[in-house]
């Protein structure tokens, strides 16, 4: 039962570069002041002496206990779960900041160690609940309302019952955490540590890619070039993580009986696999209609006869390529925010005020954006790497429509406040839309609307046509790893496979594209995660389509959905909304919405 809080897969601090104005950076106090803080030492020791007594009490006892006794277990591993949580949060949060710094990464793999070997007895409280015949556990439910509130977690343990092992083989899959945990900081620290050259300029893996972006085709292709070659390098490294973790996650399926690698992110995200399926194929079979026609129109607006895969994010010519500060992206996202509704603006200004953002590009910090959020009785804490441009303040509304949500859910408490990845990516692409839709009716000149709605669509496009192309090359790769190991070439090879079929005929790819898969965090630490992104999109597109149609009383409904937190199923979270989920046609609803968007841009081309 126990689960570390996971980041919405962000010290040497930095005021920012000139044109951004003052960053804010973390401060980490709300959780522990210090590594040597006594109220650090004080929790590591209440959780040793926690997790003993817990067993000591319990195990081998659930199937005994009264309705009354079952909670007061459950209130009990809630407490260590949140005592848990607060130290791994401080513990990762802390390194993410600086990544390569050995000290930090020492910290938290000593954390994570300690944490394991407390918890490591707590193992028999899944197998024993799952073995409580399902009338008995019912009455318990009648009987005990307060009980009865954690239904939906047991149902989620319960649905793992066909899959678990015994007692023996799970403390030992338990315990063997740690080394499946080292391959994700060598990923990692391998990431933080790559060095770039581009133009004689020394560069990190987050300042290279983002040349991609840059307005100079020639810099752009030196930015690209210069990760293949680095990639190249390191190619050994990043396919022995590879092999190792799909060849570790293949043995662990079979010894569960898992019917394919996919089903285990299915079962956390508690979906179904029909329905991501019907997801993937309403994506593929739009591909035509989205990213190869948007991508068409992008290679005349470039006046090119064919792009290279450095074009793919490069500005438009028309595009203003005006910094935007910090102070002028939190008005933008803030504006949007009240606008929809004052109490988002009242639950994301902390964020601004208090150090819960960490902003700037710094040496050695973990690459990309992400919201984690803690424990329930403190606040979630986004990073971001702001570099000041438009898609970097999409990210920061996006993050912070995370932070929105974590803190709502927090109010169900540390068992039921975790929201499956599926949903999870709800407020958050919410949270863009709103602050796209604020932007474009601001704006009345068509070029500048152009530029707003290509950039839109761009980011759809990476959302859906992109993460579901990345999904496809993850089924591909553990289901060819299956077969044995795989060298670089083989992964390139897989990559590839994908790679055209959803970029389309407006491409040309360079030799060395091949090994762009090496940097995808997601492959490494949560197989399978992408297709939440698309799952998320499209969810969002269809409701955000209810809103602009004026459902009476959307916001209340909207705020009540991200205050369920993980104690609703998605056909629960959406059937106010008049939306399901399971039905195939309702993909279409949120994919036409990137297809109208493309049509507009079409229609300005006349």
């Amino acid at each position: 039962m126990f689960q570390l809080p996971f980041p919405v897969r962000d010290a040497n601090a930095s005021s920012g570069t000139d044109n951004l104005g003052t960053l804010p950076e973390w401060d980490l106090s709300d959780l522990y002041t210090s590594t040597d803080a006594p109220e650090l030492k004080r929790d590591l020791g209440w959780l040793e002496n926690a997790c003993a007594s817990f067993a000591s009490d319990y195990e081998g006892k659930l199937a005994d206990l009264t309705a009354d006794g079952l909670l007061d277990c459950v209130l009990r591993n809630e407490k260590i779960t949140s005592i848990a949580g607060r130290i791994m949060s401080f513990a990762g949060l802390r390194y993410y900041q600086l990544t390569t710094d050995a000290e930090r990464a020492k910290f938290m793999s000593d954390c994570q160690e300690k944490i394991t070997d407390y918890t490591t007895p707590l193992v028999f409280f899944t197998l024993e609940l799952n073995n409580i015949e399902d009338d008995i556990l019912l009455a318990h439910f009648a009987e005990n309302p307060d009980l009865a509130r954690y239904k939906p977690i047991f149902d989620r343990i319960r649905a793992m019952k066909p899959y678990q092992l015994s007692e023996e083989l799970e403390k030992f899959l338990h315990d063997l955490g740690v080394v499946g945990d080292a391959w994700e900081r060598l990923f990692d620290e391998t990431i933080a540590g790559l060095e770039f050259n581009v133009d004689g300029e020394p560069l990190n893996i987050e300042g290279t890619l983002n040349l991609l972006t840059d307005p100079d085709r020639d810099k752009r292709e030196a930015a690209a070039r210069e990760l293949a070659e680095v990639f190249a390098d390191n190619v050994k490294t990043f396919a022995r993580v590879h092999n190792t973790q799909a060849k570790e996650k293949e043995i662990v399926d079979r010894w569960r009986g898992m019917e394919t690698p996919q089903m285990g992110r299915h079962l956390s995200n508690q979906v179904e696999p029909e329905v991501v399926e019907a997801l993937r194929t309403a994506v593929v079979a739009a591909y035509p209609q989205l990213s190869h026609r948007y991508y068409e129109l992008k290679r005349k607006w470039l006046g090119l006869d064919i792009m290279q895969v450095w074009d793919r994010n490069a500005p438009l010519p028309m595009e203003d390529t005006t910094i935007v500060n910090w102070d002028q992206a939190e008005k933008m996202v803030m504006d949007a925010y009240n606008a929809f509704d004052p109490r988002m603006g009242e639950i994301a200004t902390p964020f601004f005020s208090k150090g819960w953002i960490d902003a700037a590009v710094k040496p050695g910090k973990a690459p990309g954006a992400f919201a984690h959020p803690t424990v329930t009785d403190v606040h979630p804490y986004v990073m971001l790497n702001y570099l000041g441009k438009p898609r970097d303040v999409m990210t920061l509304a996006h993050e912070l429509g995370h932070g929105v949500h974590q803190v709502l859910a927090a109010e169900q408490g540390e068992m039921l406040s975790s929201t499956p990845l599926t949903l999870a990516e709800t407020a958050s692409v919410f949270g863009e839309m709103l602050t796209f839709r604020k932007m474009l009716d601001s704006v009345t000149d068509k070029a500048k609307r152009k530029v707003l709605l290509a950039g839109k669509v761009e980011d759809m496009i990476n959302t859906v046509v992109r993460q579901i192309a990345f999904y496809d090359f993850e089924c591909k790769l553990h289901d060819a790893r299956r077969g044995g190991e795989l060298t670089p070439d083989d992964i390139n090879a897989l990559w590839m496979s994908v790679q055209g079929e959803s970029l389309g005929p407006a491409f040309e790819f360079m030799d060395g594209y091949e090994t762009f898969w090496a940097y995808i965090p997601h492959f490494v630490h949560s197989p399978f995660y992408v297709y939440a992104y698309a799952f998320g999109d499209g969810l969002v597109n269809a409701l955000y389509s209810v809103y602009a149609e004026g459902d009476d009383g959307f916001e209340d409904k909207y705020f009540e959905m991200l205050k369920a937190g993980g104690s609703k199923h998605h056909t629960e979270l959406l059937a106010p909304f008049g939306l399901d989920a399971t039905d195939p046609k309702f993909w279409d609803k949120g994919l036409s919405m990137i297809s109208g968007f493309i049509d507009e841009l079409e229609a300005m081309e006349d």
